[in-house]
């Protein structure tokens, strides 16, 4: 699929791997809005790359329309990048037998509703400006890539609320490409692995704890850059065979309990 002058739209695209699919897109002709709730890095980036920079918390219904009118006034809304999301870690019951230790359930829901809500509110909103949009030779009007995570599937000890999240992205990725493929509109997953983004901290200490963490990925034994996801969200972006898919990429690892 083509995406020169079309618009896209990437959710959690002002830092890590959404603004690598930032730069990605806008390499490929699109005109990016950088949804996300870091103003400076996303005013900036957005000036970068020609594009535009609206501040979305994902679970405002609200502000997400404004990204999808702001996409729509650079050009036919086409790509929608869900890349917003949380993590959290936390036991399911505490140590003490309390039900006060208990996994904070309020901390459950926010994973929730940001993770997996908040993805597939961006979804509809945009798919239904992307079902204006005059289609293609191949009757295609646009794309969404949802981001997983290799939790969905290796969920680790204190990962309750994250994989679950994330499995619900995996859970509705082929009854929405199935949905939308009579508007034209296909609809991918991509599950990164470890990837390094700024989430790991900076100095000697974060790279050996990087180092250590990129001894349990098969090969290559380091973590993944988020040029590396992005560059397989573009593919699920222009190659109009791919639909209904969710893509691991994570250098073969498989997560262990803990």
């Amino acid at each position: 699929m083509d995406i020169t002058g079309a618009s896209a739209i990437v959710t959690g695209g002002a830092s890590g791997i959404g603004a690598a699919v930032v730069r990605q897109l806008a390499a490929r002709g699109a005109k990016v809005v950088v949804a996300d709730l870091q103003a400076d890095k996303g005013q900036a980036l957005a000036d970068e790359v020609g594009g535009a920079f609206v501040a979305v918390d994902v679970t405002d219904t609200e502000q997400i329309k404004q990204a999808v009118e702001a996409a729509g006034e650079l050009g036919p809304l086409k790509v929608l990048v869900n890349s917003a999301g949380i993590g959290w870690a936390q036991r399911t019951i505490g140590r003490d037998g309390e039900f006060d230790s208990a996994h904070d359930l309020g901390a459950f829901s926010k994973v929730i509703a940001i993770n997996l809500i908040g993805s597939f509110d961006a979804l509809r909103l945009a798919a239904t400006a992307m079902s204006r949009n005059d289609p293609d030779a191949d009757g295609q009007r646009g794309v969404v890539v949802n981001m997983a995570s290799v939790a969905a599937f290796d969920g680790q000890i204190g990962q309750a609320s994250y994989s679950a999240s994330k499995g619900g992205i995996v859970g509705m990725t082929l009854p929405v490409a199935r949905d939308l493929s009579s508007s034209g509109i296909r609809v991918n997953t991509v599950a990164p692995g470890l990837i390094d983004t700024p989430i790991y901290g900076e100095g000697p200490e974060s790279e050996a704890f990087k180092a250590k963490l990129g001894e349990s990925v098969l090969f290559p034994k380091r973590l993944g850059v988020p040029d590396e996801l992005a560059s397989m969200v573009v593919e699920c972006v222009t190659n109009s065979y791919m639909n209904g898919e969710v893509i691991r990429v994570d250098g073969g690892i498989r997560m262990p309990p803990k």
